[in-house]
């Protein structure tokens, strides 16, 4: 391939962002994060799908069924597939609120069940605009922060709520982060 095609930046990306940069030329970025995370192989064994996705991304819903791949010992949701189904969506989404300007890591979780998972479970994950005005503000001031959102596995009506999974996502400034990287490689060499 002739290293003219794409920018530069373009091979040090993952599968998936390469897959990303291509599809957002083709189809909706929605569709296409709704597709992408459904026709993954490290998410679809997770067993969660996504069902929507806003224009925007502000927006995305999810589905575990309870079926035969998912079941625990004792007929349930397996807690595994429950904390896989949800793990990478608030960071991916966050990342592409932001745009390119911005570092998202997960930094950790904590997952509290509150019932057994015997039916199929739902879930929500949104930013508001209010949200992402106050993380840019925030890493303007700050150069990284921390926020932690919260995702409820409910019923499909919301009536029951199954499990809380609390996400702390890790924020900084693009710049910052490399510099703050480069220190430390440099402080690490001194040793």
């Amino acid at each position: 391939m002739n290293r003219t095609v794409f920018p530069t930046y373009f091979y040090t990306m993952s599968l998936y962002q390469k897959f990303t940069e291509l599809g957002k030329k083709f189809i909706g970025y929605s569709t296409l994060f709704k597709y992408g995370f459904n026709l993954s192989p490290m998410y679809r064994r997770s067993t969660g799908r996504v069902q929507t996705v806003t224009k925007d991304l502000s927006r995305i819903t999810i589905k575990i069924p309870l079926s035969w791949r998912n079941r625990n010992y004792v007929g349930t949701i397996f807690g595994g597939s429950m904390f896989a189904s949800v793990d990478p969506i608030p960071m991916v989404q966050l990342i592409n609120l932001l745009g390119d300007d911005y570092v998202v890591w997960d930094k950790s979780a904590q997952i509290k069940f509150k019932r057994p998972a015997n039916e199929h479970l739902y879930a929500e994950f949104t930013y508001t605009q209010n949200e992402l005005n106050d993380i840019r503000e925030r890493v303007a001031n700050e150069n990284e922060v921390e926020i932690v959102k919260s995702t409820s596995l409910t019923n499909k009506d919301g009536s029951k709520e199954f499990c809380v999974i609390d996400k702390t996502l890790y924020i900084a400034d693009k710049l910052y982060y490399k510099q703050k990287q480069l220190a430390r490689k440099q402080e690490k060499s001194k040793i």
